[in-house]
């Protein structure tokens, strides 16, 4: 039990050494006392084991740094203890800042950095180290060249590396171009090592100020059986003249030394036909095109897969509009929104997505729509109940959704499904897509022909239109490039089996014998201009005869061979089963997803080392010109703001230099692009949610 005295009645007497009459001081501590606490000691601050307080010779009190002698000012009420704490930080004479250069300090794993998974490794400080992690940064995350001069910045690196000297935004500018023209040597290095062609793909792009750019981008397959994709020009274009593009390609594949072209990816625009014209009128002379070009001009499937689908959506139009009118509706005020919200609470919808608008320009984000939308039909019904102006607001427009319209947009719903991820899986450009490009077609075929069997009378409509637009650019096989059935024959788990399977049962028995008897003719072709000749293949066998006696005998012996090996091509003349007739003989591997077949190519090279040179060229074309994200737009690509600001040479560099070092994305990346819409419009519904509490605090208390 506490002893200490009080003043409550009846408990212990206070001491009387104190007197109650006294004022000020006196009376201040018999308060003290009377309370039963004593006043607290103020503690000294850790910073003044490194600093001693003195008195300079003016007479002001000082705190002089114990290790560098430097004198601050020390009036706690004034000053406080701030400038000293940062100064221990800094200190260069302090024995805790100061490491051994030589001496490097350890460093944990950590996850998320490139090099830093799963490894221990040492570091020390460098300042141009430093410079350079900076300028990689700025660049992988788009960051303005401002950001280094900004006061939280610096704040950041005083604490964390205090004696790295931050770079000027103009040092800045000029780091990232260095590191654009460092980076550029190591493409083109690994570009002349690699033996293949390189296959390209064309992108343009507009800023604000309605500068064209064109973006140039290579896929190829290294020596290692790595796809690789590098953009290799971003510049801007004077024209969008097909001979125009044509020379601007031109110019960037001279520039990186790139002599061998196979084939370049283009969309439908009229243009790039001329560009396509241009190019092989150059490359031909050279030697630098396959078959004198015939295979140059690729058309980007994803494109042709939007236009099916925009055409599909014209004839389904009504249903999708009148949905539209009423998710806009609901949309327009966050009052609204919360009575719908009510609405569904009411009718037990559990549904975590909640509805979206989509944007004419892209049809998957009308996808989104009518798949978030077709979950709240209940709602809807009693949203209709609860607002007087909702249904004659709708019948004003394109008119109210009525069940047959839920129904359509239900079955549409499905249907597009399909060709969403049809498109996701060709837009990819970390894994090959060139092998899986008659499979996807074989897809969407069936897809159109079974939605012609649809009893629904529109829906019908709907696919006779789409199939239509389908046969405009693959119902004929010379209209195609047929490098994507030389694709599909050399993915071992399909080959030439597979493919005359497939067309038999697209079309007529009479129509796939001819497109097989073309295909057969190219694909041999194709491999014979690989094939090395009889002459070269004699050259390489034409060993000398002449032995020295210093040579070890196994060399010896592999001369011998050699000479065997010229003597029975001369006898016997050429093996008439060529690697090509081989590789079709054997039986065909599996139907697995997780299917590696540029590792199979690696595996199997040694056995076809002519077959799998063009096997590494075929592989390596993209059957799409754009990225995922941007695979179901009809509208342009349009720069961001702080990039439209920059010079064309300096959004170069940064558009190429990021692409090059940042990490290559996985196909579960792609899968994210529905996430983030979704996530944007959560955040959006916070918003309005927080508009709505805002408006409520108004009407009670008349201000916020």
């Amino acid at each position: 039990m506490s002893t200490e005295p009080t003043s409550i009645e009846g408990s212990v007497t206070p001491p009387t050494s104190i007197d109650s009459e006294n004022s000020g001081v006196g009376a201040s501590s018999q308060a003290n006392v009377t309370t039963g606490k004593r006043k607290a000691t103020p503690q000294r601050s850790k910073v003044w084991s490194h600093f001693t307080k003195i008195i300079n010779s003016e007479g002001a009190s000082k705190a002089k740094c114990n290790y560098c002698q430097k004198e601050f000012c020390c009036d706690v009420k004034k000053n406080g203890t701030g400038s000293l704490k940062y100064h221990i930080g800094s200190c260069k004479k302090n024995p805790s800042n100061v490491v051994d250069p030589s001496q490097g300090q350890l460093v944990l794993p950590r996850k998320g950095v490139e090099g830093g998974e799963g490894h221990l490794s040492t570091w020390r400080f460098d300042q141009e180290a430093c410079r350079k992690g900076l300028a990689q940064m700025i660049v992988i995350d788009e960051l303005p060249f401002k950001f280094v001069e900004s006061e939280g910045f610096k704040k950041f690196m005083f604490v964390a590396c205090p004696r790295f000297h931050i770079p000027s935004r103009t040092t800045m500018t000029r780091d990232v171009y260095q590191l654009y023209l460092d980076e550029r040597v190591k493409i083109k290095q690994l570009l002349r090592s690699s033996c293949s062609r390189v296959c390209l793909t064309t992108d343009t792009w507009t800023s604000l100020q309605r500068v064209n750019y064109l973006c140039i981008t290579a896929h190829f397959i290294n020596n290692d059986w790595k796809l690789n994709k590098k953009i290799l020009n971003f510049c801007p274009i004077s024209s969008h003249k097909g001979e125009s593009i044509g020379m601007v390609i031109e110019k960037c594949l001279l520039n990186w030394g790139i002599d061998k072209l196979f084939t370049v990816t283009v969309d439908n625009a009229s243009s790039n036909d001329v560009a396509i014209g241009y190019l092989r009128k150059k490359f031909n002379p050279r030697g630098g095109l396959v078959q004198n070009g015939k295979y140059l001009h690729m058309r980007c499937m994803a494109h042709i897969v939007n236009l099916i689908v925009v055409e599909g959506l014209k004839e389904m139009n009504k249903s999708v509009e009148r949905v539209r009118g009423a998710v806009r509706y609901v949309r327009q005020s966050p009052a609204r929104l919360q009575k719908f919200k009510e609405c569904v609470v009411v009718e037990k919808i559990e549904c975590k997505k909640m509805l979206c608008l989509d944007v004419c320009t892209r049809w998957n984000s009308t996808h989104l729509m009518l798949d978030t939308a077709q979950n709240f039909e209940r709602a809807f019904e009693r949203f209709e109940e609860q607002d007087t102006n909702f249904r004659a607001e709708l019948e004003r427009g394109e008119g109210w959704p009525s069940v047959d319209d839920w129904t359509n947009v239900r079955d549409l719903r499905d249907f597009l499904e399909h060709f969403y991820e049809v498109t996701l899986r060709i837009s990819g450009t970390s894994y090959v897509t060139s092998n899986n490009f008659f499979d996807e077609l074989s897809e969407i075929d069936i897809l159109l022909r079974d939605a012609q069997l649809n009893s629904n009378f529109d829906f019908n409509v709907m696919a006779i239109k789409m199939k239509e637009k389908y046969d405009k650019y693959w119902g004929d096989i010379d209209k195609m490039n047929l490098l994507m059935f030389v694709a599909c024959v050399l993915d071992p788990r399909q080959k030439l089996k597979y493919l005359e399977f497939a067309l038999s049962e697209m079309s007529s028995s009479e129509k796939a014998s001819e497109m097989m008897q073309k295909l057969k003719e190219s694909l041999y072709e194709l491999f014979d201009e690989y094939k090395p000749s009889l002459h070269s293949t004699c050259s390489q066998l034409s060993v000398s005869t002449y032995v020295s006696l210093g040579e070890p005998q196994q060399k010896m012996k592999r001369r011998m061979q050699a000479l065997y090996k010229k003597r029975e091509l001369e006898i016997c003349g050429e093996d008439k089963t060529s690697e090509l007739d081989k590789y079709l003989a054997e039986a065909n591997e599996e139907f697995v997803e997780d299917f590696d077949i540029l590792l199979w190519w690696k595996v199997n090279s040694p056995r076809f080392p002519t077959l799998s040179k063009m096997a590494r060229d075929v592989l390596a074309i993209p059957v799409s010109t754009v990225a995922s994200e941007s695979a179901f737009s009809t509208g342009g690509r349009v720069l961001d703001q702080y990039r439209s600001s920059l010079t064309p040479k300096i959004v170069q560099a940064l558009v190429c230099t990021q692409d090059w070092i940042r990490k290559s994305s996985s196909q579960e990346d792609i899968k994210k692009i529905e996430e983030q819409i979704q996530e944007l419009d959560k955040i959006e519904n916070d918003l309005m949610q927080n508009e709505i509490f805002w408006r409520e605090d108004m009407d009670t208390n008349g201000k916020y």
